[in-house]
């Protein structure tokens, strides 16, 4: 609320993480409040004109990011609007990713990335343990309207039509339809590579494409909010981007593995979550990387704040023996907290400079 009263606010998400839900949560809080969307022709013809109440306190503008020449209309619309008028512009692809104009919004605007349910909100919202909100999370993924569903198989149903709706209509936006295939094909085997250092050369000579294709379909799925990557991590920026970077589903209810798979993306999810948070609201110069030497040892995660380490996280579903990686590295960075997360824990313990947690408890501490 305090961002809307200063600037023009850029809410971005993946589609149906609930970006217009909590756009009209806001309204009724503004006087002559009004929401307009792009993809409803009504509305378009009113964007278009500019013909919406100049004395809206509120003006949620939706899915702009379709317009042609967006962000010099949209840099006008900052411009001109009336003094006191709040501005919230909400969009399920990374509006500074494609863009289609070189105008700069710079300076204009805050941004907010809204993530899948946490097991903090999930807590917070609904009263229940860590651990129940933890199982539910892993078992629906952290989308509301599955989460929220009344039974698993209206969650299923939801989510084969979403994957679905993906491919079929936000992706062709940015590819080519003779292409729609191929991307489908690398989309269904990012399902099944969650976690492992991503090899684009390999699955393009799979594929029978261009490396620089597939490196072109990740950014697409990046920018739609439909996958995220992990880099290593390595005082040298420009080195590490050269590595190997690990994909993780923003809904974890896409991925195909084992238990073990979907709870170590949706830490990574609730992990970036976490460090979006810090960055959107508090302009924290937080990171999310893993570790991994090139005699092979890895530790899942590691946070980092201003370039320095202050998390090693690795993820279990029940063994309470300290990882030897995690180890090794909080030997090696002995600043830094070391935590082994664990899904099924009877108690947690310290060892060797490494605390095993109960994973729920833990994530559901995080900053968001």
């Amino acid at each position: 609320m305090a961002d809307l009263h200063r600037k023009m606010v850029v809410l971005t998400g993946a589609r149906q993480v609930g970006k217009t839900t909590l756009a009209r949560a806001l309204m009724p809080q503004f006087p002559n409040a009004q929401h307009l969307n792009w993809d409803v022709p009504a509305d378009r013809a009113v964007l278009q004109r500019q013909s919406w109440n100049p004395r809206a306190g509120l003006l949620v503008l939706d899915e702009i990011h379709k317009m042609p020449s967006w962000t010099a209309w949209l840099k006008g619309v900052v411009d001109a609007r009336p003094e006191g008028q709040a501005l919230l512009v909400t969009g399920s692809a990374r509006m500074d990713t494609f863009r289609q104009s070189g105008e700069s919004l710079a300076g204009r605007y805050l941004p907010l990335r809204l993530h899948p349910v946490s097991v903090r909100e999930w807590c917070d919202q609904q009263g229940a343990s860590p651990d129940d909100a933890l199982a539910r999370i892993l078992q629906r993924g952290g989308f509301p309207e599955p989460l929220l569903a009344d039974d698993d198989d209206a969650a299923l149903r939801w989510r084969r039509q979403y994957a679905t709706d993906l491919i079929r209509e936000d992706v062709v936006e940015f590819t080519r339809l003779h292409e729609v295939n191929a991307m489908r094909v690398f989309f269904e085997l990012l399902r099944e590579r969650v976690g492992a250092p991503l090899s684009l050369a390999s699955m393009a000579r799979d594929l029978a494409v261009a490396p620089a294709t597939l490196r072109r379909y990740l950014d697409i799925l990046r920018a739609l909010y439909i996958v995220f990557t992990v880099q290593p991590w390595h005082h040298n920026i420009a080195r590490a981007l050269l590595q190997a970077p690990k994909v993780y589903f923003f809904d974890t209810g896409l991925v195909k593995g084992d238990d073990g798979v979907r709870f170590e993306n949706a830490t990574a999810g609730m992990l970036l979550k976490h460090v979006h948070w810090q960055q959107d609201t508090q302009g924290a110069e937080t990171g999310l990387h893993y570790v991994r030497t090139k005699d092979g040892a890895e530790v899942d995660f590691c946070l980092s704040d201003q370039q320095a380490l202050t998390h090693l996280v690795e993820c279990k579903l029940a063994d309470n023996q300290p990882h030897r990686a995690l180890v090794r590295f909080a030997a090696q960075f002995p600043q830094v907290q070391a935590v082994q997360l664990v899904r099924d824990l009877r108690q947690p313990e310290a060892w060797r400079g490494v605390r095993v947690e109960r994973a729920a408890g833990w994530l559901g501490q995080l900053a968001a």
